[in-house]
């Protein structure tokens, strides 16, 4: 059997007013929420594929800061493993600033699976079904006073 591909994912972390951007998402599970962002082209830089992303699916250009979270997904590991465990991709998080508020740039070309994009509140992340979860807690005490946490690991 052929290896199945790694991919890279650029996501934008973007923090406001105690929010932070995400994109509304539905699958058989129903509502589910991400950081903005997306798969790595080839010769494409990360932070080149956060922007492109962003413009994409929230409709808004971006400025790129540092990277403070680094997550693996191994969708075999999941909860919706026996729908597909061929997933493999290494997400960078990268902290982001809006140049223009999302829509100015024209309306989002959505993912197959996104339905729109909101604004969550970090104080109440655990009330949503927010992905990646284990990112919750370091939000709630965002920016980190250290960087112990920038890996996370294959986590939910």
């Amino acid at each position: 059997m052929p290896a199945k591909p790694l991919r890279n994912s650029a996501k934008a972390l973007i923090i406001r007013d105690g929010q932070v951007l995400c994109t509304r998402n539905h699958d058989l599970l129903g509502d589910f929420f991400l950081l903005p962002g997306g798969g790595q082209n080839h010769g494409e830089t990360l932070k080149d594929a956060v922007m492109r992303e962003c413009f994409e699916e929230v409709g808004a250009r971006i400025e790129v800061g540092s990277l403070y979270f680094v997550r693996e997904y191994i969708s075999a590991n999941h909860e919706l493993a026996e729908y597909d465990d061929s997933i493999h991709q290494i997400e960078f998080m990268f902290l982001c600033r809006l140049l223009e508020e999302p829509g100015s740039s024209g309306a989002p070309s959505h993912d197959a699976m996104q339905t729109g994009i909101d604004w969550l509140p970090i104080a109440r992340l655990e009330k949503y079904r927010f992905y990646p979860a284990s990112l919750i807690a370091p939000l709630k005490v965002f920016p980190p006073g250290d960087f112990t946490t920038v890996y996370l690991g294959d986590t939910l």
